[in-house]
C-alpha cells in the first residue's frame, strides 16, 4: 500500500507576482525551493491563506535569492501580491517507507525570509 505523505511546504510564504499572460506555474525562488526539496516542474498545490483559495500547479524556478513567489497563468486569478500563501509538496511512500519519514517546513516572513525550518508540526491541543 502507499500513502501520500507531506514532503515539503513553505509556510506563509508571500506572493511577490501575479502574472496572468505568463506561461502557467508558480515561479519560486532557486534558493528557497532548494531548501525545501521542491523541484521544477514538481507538482504542487498552493493554499491561499487570504482567500481560502486552494489549487495545483507546478513549480518553476525564479532567480536564487530574489525572494520572488509568482502565481501565473491562470492561477493568477486565484491570488494577489501581498497574499500569504503554503505552498506544499506531496511524495506517495510506500508503507514500509513511513517510519523515520520527516517532511521538510520552511517557515518564511512577509518579505520570503526564512524564520526556521523545521521537520515537525506540535500537537494541536484542545
Amino acid at each position: 500500500m502507499q500513502l501520500t505523505m507531506l514532503k515539503c511546504k513553505l509556510h506563509r510564504a508571500c506572493v511577490t507576482h501575479s502574472e496572468l499572460d505568463y506561461e502557467g506555474s508558480c515561479a519560486i525562488d532557486r534558493a528557497l525551493m532548494d531548501l525545501a526539496g521542491i523541484l521544477p516542474y514538481e507538482q504542487i498545490q498552493i493554499y491561499n491563506i487570504a482567500n481560502g483559495e486552494r489549487f495545483t500547479t507546478y513549480a518553476i524556478e525564479a532567480e536564487a535569492g530574489s525572494r520572488i513567489i509568482s502565481i501565473n497563468g491562470a492561477a493568477a486569478h486565484k491570488a494577489s501580491p501581498g497574499d500569504r500563501i503554503i505552498i506544499c509538496s506531496y511524495a506517495a511512500l510506500d508503507a514500509d517507507e513511513i517510519s523515520g519519514f520527516k517532511p521538510a517546513l520552511v517557515y518564511m516572513n512577509e518579505h520570503n525570509q526564512v524564520t526556521h525550518t523545521g521537520d515537525t508540526i506540535a500537537t494541536q491541543a484542545a
